[in-house]
């Protein structure tokens, strides 16, 4: 199959791994830090981490939606679907994301909320006109890449004037966060996380294009390179990273050129201006309060938006205290280091988000037994 079988490659893979246990120095470091939750799958499933030479050592990022919505929100989206009337339609895991006291969507629905798992903006648009009688809430999230659909779709309830369609919008922003990262004390002052290079998303650069990390790389000092998803993706990436190191040069490369050009999407990009405007701070799980890191719902379309319709107040709730998933998201440490992990959280009955989400470091290294490594 185009695209798919050719960067699968045993073969193909060993003689990329090779190339950068020849290029890589051992008596330096190579810390790198992927930041997209769909690369650190790959890392996992095709034990990518075991070909790489000690030199070279991968860093697991806030790449997962679900994983850094912070804890307030869950609680906020959990009251709107209790209120009578409403009918809250919500991505499948963030159905079992828990909240205070471990409650989630789920064990809503379970009470007798009405909480529907959509895959799509789209079939919540559809669910509010087919229920004309009921408050339809949309709880959004995701990065850049899920945030024109969630556009769209306001747009076209304000232009059918579909009255009983809102959205709970959660969207972030992949720059702001990767500044934060790089601001961070860990990073700047203490030393405690070493970050040398970035590997780029590749969905959200589809969207945002590559120049939006021209800056990290110039500012601080970091390469960057934008990898697609499968194991020869995340390799090559990984030896033009150690390359770059190498030669002492610190620019943004693009080995996803089959998918991401320099400007991306314009089209998306316009939706999303049209319809969201930035927030001034928004809550990160994991990160703290990062500025101008989310979007909010423009005035335009204020009718259409669930914080408004439901006065939703902004609460901060702290993480379970035992749970490392701050931590791991950071790229402070990794998921067998939490005491929790495969012990009292498990994907059957888990304590953070990061354990939940099919994008969430602890669910990678569950799945593919990472963990395996502790003994």
């Amino acid at each position: 199959m185009k695209y798919i079988d050719e960067f699968r490659d045993g073969k193909v893979a060993r003689n990329i791994a090779a190339a950068i246990a020849a290029e890589a120095t051992a008596d330096r470091r190579y810390a790198l830090m992927e930041f997209c939750g769909g690369h650190t799958h790959a890392i996992s499933r095709y034990g990518i981490e075991d070909l790489l030479p000690p030199a070279v050592q991968m860093i697991h990022g806030p790449g997962c939606p679900v994983c850094v919505l912070p804890i307030g929100r869950v609680d906020n989206a959990i009251a709107i679907a209790e209120r009578p009337g409403v009918t809250l339609c919500s991505y499948g895991d963030l159905l079992r994301v828990p909240g205070s006291k471990r409650r989630s969507l789920l064990k809503a629905k379970a009470a007798g909320a009405d909480v529907r798992m959509i895959y799509s903006a789209a079939d919540a648009l559809k669910i509010a006109r087919d229920n004309p009688d009921r408050q339809v809430v949309f709880f959004a999230i995701g990065f850049e890449t899920t945030t024109a659909p969630t556009a769209l779709v306001i747009r076209q309830a304000k232009a059918e004037g579909l009255g009983n369609f809102s959205v709970f919008c959660n969207h972030v922003l992949t720059p702001a966060a990767i500044s934060n990262i790089l601001e961070s004390p860990e990073v700047r002052q203490l030393g405690t996380v070493p970050l040398d290079g970035f590997i780029g998303p590749a969905h959200v650069s589809t969207v945002i294009g590559s120049r939006p990390y021209e800056f990290f790389a110039e500012e601080y000092q970091k390469p960057v390179v934008i990898a697609g998803f499968e194991p020869l993706d995340v390799l090559q990436a990984i030896l033009m990273l150690v390359r770059q190191l190498n030669e002492g040069r610190f620019d943004v490369e693009n080995e996803f050129s089959r998918a991401v050009t320099r400007e991306g999407n314009r089209k998306a990009q316009a939706l999303v201006a049209e319809v969201f405007e930035l927030r001034r701070v928004f809550e990160w799980r994991g990160l703290g309060m990062v500025p101008y890191s989310a979007l909010a719902i423009k005035e335009e379309f204020a009718r259409w938006d669930a914080e408004r319709r439901f006065a939703v107040e902004a609460v901060s709730v702290p993480d379970v205290r035992a749970c490392e998933c701050g931590a791991i998201l950071r790229g402070l440490k990794k998921p067998a280091d939490c005491r929790l992990f495969g012990t009292a959280c498990t994907p059957e009955s888990p304590m953070g988000s990061c354990m939940v989400s099919a994008e969430g470091a602890c669910a990678a290294y569950w799945t593919y037994g990472r963990f395996r490594q502790v003994s």
